[in-house]
């Protein structure tokens, strides 16, 4: 709706790699800020981050995997005991150590965002321009005209 298919492009790739960040729960003031901030369409943003959400999931611990071994911190302890564990004997200690894999995964994903949303915005472009030329190539097929007759 008024939107540019660059604007749109742009705000899709933006959306899709904010919406697999590892901050878990961060995704929709991030993605409105960035929206915001770049002028970005905000719907088309927000849809991007939400169509990934599982993804993200997927994607936490191996970007938390990764950044331990970019920044030489301690590595995650992936059985439950060891975890467990460390609740009980050092909270503070695993809290630090929590926020610094965050930090550093969420580091290791901002690096890859500026590499790899602009990729996806100039891949969306093309596609999203030749929709265009299609619906105003048929203007029966607008949204508008899929709303139902209304009786008067």
């Amino acid at each position: 709706m008024g939107a540019s298919p660059d604007k749109l492009a742009w705000s899709l790739a933006a959306g899709l790699l904010i919406g697999i960040n590892p901050v878990l729960g961060s995704t929709t003031i991030l993605c409105l800020a960035i929206a915001f901030a770049f002028k970005l369409n905000i719907a088309a943003s927000q849809l991007g981050a939400h169509i990934v959400y599982p993804l993200q999931l997927l994607l936490v611990i191996p970007f938390i995997h990764i950044a331990t071994r970019i920044f030489h911190t301690a590595r995650l302890p992936f059985s439950a005991h060891k975890l467990l564990h460390a609740v009980r004997q050092h909270p503070v200690d695993l809290t630090h150590q929590l926020w610094q894999w965050e930090w550093h995964a969420f580091l290791l994903w901002a690096a890859l965002t500026v590499l790899a949303v602009p990729c996806i915005a100039l891949a969306l472009t093309p596609f999203l321009r030749h929709m265009l030329i299609e619906v105003q190539r048929h203007p029966d097929a607008t949204p508008s005209s899929l709303a139902p007759p209304t009786t008067t």
